[in-house]
């Protein structure tokens, strides 16, 4: 039987980003994003609740957002469903939590008129490998994981795939 594990995910971050790394150098930064969801009742009257969910980003996917992006800055994350389990050291009990682990992070244009951008988790992955912007004040070409020198923002407000 075949298996699928992907979560697509568009909010706002309820926070800065918390970058820390691995004993190995390995970047790891946690973010948590605010999905909304609005609806109308039976009665007609508009409904709306909001889904709170923990990510965490690795490498330099979590070097940028922590560079980048601030509470309340618009995202989308492309990524997989973990559970972390552990044990409560004051009571003893197991204790799990399910969040997302992500694969690609896209920066969304945000109120001001920034731009927006794809950052893929690795350069291995089945994402875009090579990502070109239209001329402009923020643009750059991301390859293999890797930023033209000449750049100074990493991310772009219009990705195409050549």
């Amino acid at each position: 039987m075949a298996n699928l594990n992907k979560v697509l995910l568009l909010g706002n971050l309820t926070r800065d980003p918390e970058l820390r790394y691995t004993p190995k150098g390995t970047a790891v930064a946690d973010i948590g994003l605010a999905i909304n969801r609005i609806w109308n009742n039976e009665q007609n009257q508009r409904q709306e609740e909001t889904t709170f969910v923990d990510i965490t980003l690795w490498g330099r996917q979590a070097e940028i957002a922590q560079q980048y992006l601030t509470k309340g800055r618009g995202v989308f994350i492309e990524g997989r469903l973990q559970m972390d389990t552990w044990e409560d050291k004051a009571s003893g009990q197991k204790r799990s939590k399910l969040k997302v682990v992500a694969e690609n992070l896209q920066f969304m244009p945000d109120s001001k008129g920034g731009a927006g951008g794809t950052v893929p988790a690795n350069p291995g992955s089945s994402a875009p490998r090579q990502l070109s912007a239209p001329s402009g004040p923020i643009g750059g070409t991301i390859s293999e994981g890797r930023f033209d020198e000449e750049d100074e923002i990493p991310f772009w407000s219009k990705p195409l795939v050549p």
